[in-house]
């Protein structure tokens, strides 16, 4: 089969397209064949080195220290079942699923070999592959974010960085639970997120959110750039500060600034709960969510895609076709 794979540290350059053996499912896990899948701000990290001040180490430990140890980069993917495993009883050949590798990767590849009950859920009939297919890195990441601020209904939640693959799936999602949504992008995204649901959306190149005079119940950073020294004096008594891209200095400093405040602030990676993608395709089935494509490349076009997420301009996701006929 075909593979991206990435076997250094660096450019898009060190990635490259090769065949590599079928995998063959294991007695709990289904063979998925492959039909889009995305490059994320997650890959964009495992293969560039580029991560927050403090865990240079940490990620070369978890990932490999001289070069990736999993070479095949992806964490998310839509496809369809061509094998399962002889213990398998949740899905059959033939079902179409997305499906959440998160940090074992391995879904730049024309087929993924997945536990049946890792993060699986049947694909949402109302979206295409393609759509599907960037479902989850976004999506669990906000659905996460959401959680650990406790949003509550008619709640003010600012979002930093609202037009990303996070950004527009935390717009959206706290939209469903009733909250108040301000966006934080450039003027050339407002119109996104606005049709997103975000009731109103600040310009970042021409009003600093935090000097408006405005505050807020909730605010998350997807960005990096609304720490708690510049976050604090528009958050409201018992608001709370999700800092999705803290270097681990801001990690550590979070319970401190936390009792000795009136504020909360959560620092760092969220965690994905059991039963997320799942959640997030119901959401998708009824409407209420649906992931932003930004560009579309084939998967001999990898590079190409990896050079955009570089730029640091793309809206919502960057997707990658296996399947030209979707």
């Amino acid at each position: 089969m075909r593979a991206v794979v990435c076997e250094r540290y660096g450019p898009p350059e060190v990635l490259h397209l090769t065949e590599i053996a079928k995998p063959i499912p294991a007695a709990h896990e289904v063979l998925i064949q492959i039909k889009a899948t995305t490059v994320s701000s997650g890959d964009w990290r495992v293969r560039s080195l580029e991560v927050p001040a403090g865990f240079g180490l940490i990620v070369r430990l978890v990932f490999g220290f001289s070069r990736p140890r999993q070479p095949i980069l992806g964490s998310e993917l839509a496809g369809v079942v061509e094998a399962v495993g002889c213990d398998v009883s949740r899905f059959r050949p033939g079902d179409p699923l997305v499906a959440f590798s998160d940090a074992a990767m391995g879904c730049h590849a024309e087929y993924i070999c997945l536990p049946e009950d890792g993060q699986l859920a049947r694909k949402p009939s109302n979206l295409s592959f393609r759509e599907a297919a960037a479902l989850c890195f976004g999506g669990t990441t906000a659905l996460a974010a959401l959680r650990q601020a406790r949003v509550q209904p008619g709640e003010r939640v600012l979002i930093n960085g609202a037009s990303g693959s996070v950004g527009t799936a935390a717009v959206q999602l706290a939209c469903h639970l009733g909250a108040e949504v301000i966006g934080v992008c450039s003027a050339a995204n407002q119109d996104l997120v606005r049709c997103l649901g975000a009731s109103q959306v600040i310009d970042y190149q021409h009003t600093d959110f935090s000097q408006s005079g405005d505050s807020f119940d909730v605010i998350i950073d997807t960005a990096g750039t609304a720490p708690f020294a510049r976050s604090r004096r528009c958050l409201r008594p018992g608001g709370r500060l999700v800092l999705l891209q803290a270097g681990l200095g801001a990690m550590l400093l979070s319970p401190w600034q936390t009792v000795s405040s009136n504020k909360t602030v959560i620092a760092g990676p969220m965690s994905v709960k059991a039963g997320d993608v799942a959640q997030l395709a119901e959401l998708a089935e009824a409407g209420v969510y649906r992931p932003v494509i930004d560009r579309h490349y084939p998967l001999e076009q990898i590079v190409a895609a990896h050079r955009y997420v570089d730029s640091g301009h793309k809206k919502g996701h960057v997707v990658i076709t296996l399947d030209p006929e979707d």
